[in-house]
């Protein structure tokens, strides 16, 4: 995809500060942060959603779903409690349509969210 921002960002085309890379995900700061922690984990692949990560049927959802742990840990905030957010669709607020999990903690989170 060649307008996609996080594919750009996979290619090192567009700068971002990288927490953490594995061989299938790709794991980057947030540039509007809504937690003191507030990491961007992608799959370095492109699927626009998380119904199309879904359908991969190839691992990678779990590849990503580790990542997303992978950095709560690293980030501090795996004991006291995180959260993992996809948006799907333009309804649920996702405006980069390639599937990404957001990992929020660092805070209190309150429920129901938005």
């Amino acid at each position: 995809m060649t307008d996609c921002l996080f594919c750009k960002i996979v290619a090192k085309e567009v700068r971002a500060e990288v927490v953490l890379e594995t061989e299938r995900a790709l794991a980057f700061r947030d540039i509007n942060p809504q937690a003191p922690t507030h990491v961007l984990v992608i799959p370095k692949a492109h699927h626009a959603d998380a119904a199309a990560l879904a359908e991969a049927d190839d691992g990678l959802a779990d590849d990503v779903l580790k990542a997303a742990h992978a950095v709560a840990v690293q980030e501090g905030v795996a004991e006291g409690g995180y959260r993992i957010v996809f948006n799907t669709g333009p309804a649920a607020g996702q405006t980069v349509f390639h599937v990404h999990a957001h990992v929020l903690g660092g805070r209190d989170l309150t429920w129901p969210p938005g």
